[in-house]
């Protein structure tokens, strides 16, 4: 297929977000912005409802979504698209190259089941985590997670843990890059004051977020390290404020959370 020359910024035919780089595939990003653009709340879609939330024209949309749903991943009823079941082969790649998930799981399950709390591992992906692997021992979100299932990074434990480990100027130029939403009356906004808690969690190795995404949610969560210090991951507690002290979570779950999260990290490549 011949490659027309990248479009500068500024140029008609140049698309946001699109980075200046003449290796860059603009095919392949439509493709992958069809199959990001479905999810929980979009299980199905029209074309035009594909077309709208990708950003794509009508006929690029379907050109796209005739291709994916020749190699099998979409599936067609009628005038709806919906992901296929060969859509997981993709996840279960990723899942299969981080041989720490399948280790922290039955350590994961071992303490939540000893604590009678859930317990939940995470990825960093931009400013989300991942939830990569999830013992639930009690319901105490009101939305439903499971893994894949994706949180703001900056107001969850897990997130703000892995967060402490970027260098200053990527934290602040994510911090920048994303309007900062109060959930809760406790939830930290102040772009100063969350990178400052950042660093703060960093330095102690832990971090507690209380009530900042959910009320009544109350959280601590570790880092999961690699041989070279950074985090691949990180694994957490969660419990119900009534339940569960700020100080009773440091005194009681930190300890027992830093032995498996060590166990893991000992296992990383």
């Amino acid at each position: 297929m011949t490659q027309t020359p990248r479009q500068r910024k500024g140029d008609p035919g140049h698309r946001k977000g699109e980075p200046d780089d003449k290796e860059f595939m603009t095919t392949l990003a439509k493709g992958l912005a069809v199959l990001g653009a479905f999810g929980r709340q979009r299980p199905t879609m029209t074309l035009s409802e594909a077309a709208g939330v990708a950003d794509l024209s009508r006929a690029t949309a379907r050109r796209v979504l005739r291709t994916l749903a020749q190699l099998g991943y979409v599936e067609q009823d009628g005038r709806t698209f919906s992901l296929s079941p060969q859509i997981l082969d993709l996840g279960f790649a990723y899942l299969s190259t981080q041989s720490w998930i399948d280790r922290a799981l039955p350590l994961m399950r071992e303490l939540s089941e000893r604590l009678s709390e859930s317990s939940s591992a995470a990825i960093l992906q931009g400013n989300d985590i991942v939830y990569v692997a999830r013992v639930p021992a009690r319901r105490i979100m009101s939305a439903a997670l499971s893994v894949g299932s994706r949180l703001p990074a900056l107001h969850t434990a897990l997130g703000r843990i892995m967060f402490g480990y970027l260098d200053d100027a990527e934290i602040w130029r994510r911090l920048k890059s994303q309007r900062i939403e109060a959930y809760t009356p406790q939830t930290i906004t102040d772009l100063q004051a969350l990178f400052d808690r950042i660093r703060a969690d960093r330095a102690q190795r832990f971090s507690i977020v209380d009530e900042e995404l959910e009320r009544g949610l109350r959280a601590l969560a570790v880092p999961v390290l690699d041989r070279s210090g950074q985090a691949v991951g990180a694994i957490n507690l969660s419990t119900h404020s009534t339940r569960t002290t700020r100080n009773e979570m440091r005194e009681h779950f930190l300890p027992e959370l830093n032995r498996i999260a060590e166990q893991i990290s000992s296992m990383t490549v």
